[in-house]
C-alpha cells in the first residue's frame, strides 16, 4: 500500500500535513420547543397500512430553521467577527434597550466580514434560496452549494463536505480563508463548523 492519508487529526505533529485547521464549532439545540422538536420528525406513514416509516416535515421548517441559524450566528459571531460589526450589535440592542422602542431592528451580523466561503446544507432550493437571502450571500458563494444539491441531490449535511470539495477543485480556497459549513438536522438543530485554509 501507498503512503497513508491523516484525514483527521488533532495531533500537533500532523499540523504540517494539514489542509485546514478547525476554529470553532456550535451546536443550537432547538429541541425544547415542542414545534421545533416536530418539524423534521422520523415516523411511521399514518396513510399506509405497511408501517413504513418516513420523515415528516412541518409547514414552519424553513421558519423554524431560520430562527435555529440566528441562534447558532449569534453565539458564532463574537467569536470571530470584527469588533466594529460587534459594537454595532451592542448598540442597536441598547437603544432598544434605553429609549424602549421596539421599531429599531436588531443589528444582524455581516457574516461576509468574517468567511470567505459558505458552505450550506443542501436539503433543497428552498432552503438554499432561504439562507441566501437572510444571509445576502452572491450566486459564487452560493454556487458550491447549488452545484453539490444539483449533482448529488439532498444528501443532508453531508453535503457540505461535497462543497468544500468542488471549492478546491476550482481552486477557490487559498491560505488563510475561513469557510463556514452550515448543517441543519432534526430536533431541531443548527451546527457550525469555522476551518481555515492551511493550503
Amino acid at each position: 500500500m501507498g503512503g497513508a492519508a491523516v484525514l483527521l487529526s488533532n495531533r500537533s505533529s500532523d499540523r504540517r500535513l494539514s489542509k485546514y485547521q478547525l476554529l470553532h464549532t456550535v451546536r443550537t439545540h432547538k429541541g425544547a420547543d415542542d414545534n421545533a422538536f416536530n418539524s423534521a420528525y422520523h415516523r411511521e406513514d399514518k396513510n399506509n397500512n405497511n408501517n413504513k416509516i418516513g420523515v415528516s416535515l412541518s409547514k414552519d421548517l424553513m421558519k423554524i430553521a431560520g430562527k435555529a441559524l440566528k441562534t447558532n450566528i449569534a453565539t458564532l459571531g463574537p467569536l470571530l467577527l470584527p469588533m466594529s460589526e460587534q459594537l454595532l450589535t451592542f448598540a442597536r440592542l441598547a437603544a432598544r434597550k434605553v429609549f424602549k422602542v421596539n421599531r429599531i431592528k436588531p443589528y444582524v451580523y455581516d457574516t461576509k466580514l468574517a468567511f470567505e466561503h459558505f458552505f450550506i446544507h443542501a436539503g433543497g432550493r428552498a432552503v438554499l434560496d432561504e439562507i441566501q437571502k437572510n444571509l445576502d450571500l452572491s450566486e459564487w458563494q452560493m454556487e458550491p452549494s447549488r452545484m453539490t444539491l444539483n449533482r448529488f441531490g439532498n444528501t443532508s449535511s453531508s453535503s457540505v463536505w461535497y462543497e468544500l470539495s468542488y471549492s478546491e477543485a476550482k481552486g477557490r480556497i487559498k491560505r488563510g480563508d475561513k469557510t463556514w459549513q452550515i448543517g441543519f438536522g432534526s430536533g431541531f438543530k443548527c451546527n457550525s463548523a469555522v476551518w481555515i485554509g492551511e493550503l
